[in-house]
């Protein structure tokens, strides 16, 4: 990645606001998910300083590094082995998906090491597994 790639990721991190629904902080079954306001006395629909901002074109990211994972790479979501064949290892990195279970999850984490992708989501899949000393000390106990 060169450097000014990296200087405009860290310009969108610099720039990039969080947008509060009005009153989120008086009433707690409000989340503080953005949702435009309406009310015809609302100090926040009127833009008051005070009241929080609105979105606006102003806090876009840089259109060289919009939708980028912040290192750099573009994210890309694969399902399956076949996915991973012919993606490039110096732009593009790789999250599994949710839905893939542990075992296919194993076979791709090995095949991304293979082919020198970064995995933006690893697990350890080793969880229903003993370990091996385990076992030995296991069998020398019957």
């Amino acid at each position: 990645m060169d450097g000014e790639t990296k200087r405009l990721i860290r310009v969108r991190a610099a720039k990039r606001a969080r947008f509060h629904r009005g009153g989120y902080g008086t009433k707690k079954q409000l989340s503080d998910s953005w949702r435009r306001p309406r009310g015809l006395q609302s100090k926040q629909r009127l833009q008051k300083k005070a009241k929080g901002a609105h979105p606006t074109p102003g806090y876009g990211s840089p259109i060289a590094v919009r939708g980028l994972h912040p290192s750099g790479f573009e994210d890309i979501l694969v399902h399956n082995l076949m996915e991973l064949e012919g993606l490039d290892a110096a732009h593009q990195a790789v999250r599994i998906a949710g839905a893939v279970g542990m075992k296919k999850r194993e076979q791709m984490q090995t095949r991304i090491a293979e082919l020198g992708l970064r995995l933006l989501n690893p697990k350890d899949t080793s969880r229903g597994q003993k370990p091996v000393a385990a076992e030995e000390e296991e069998e020398s106990n019957e």
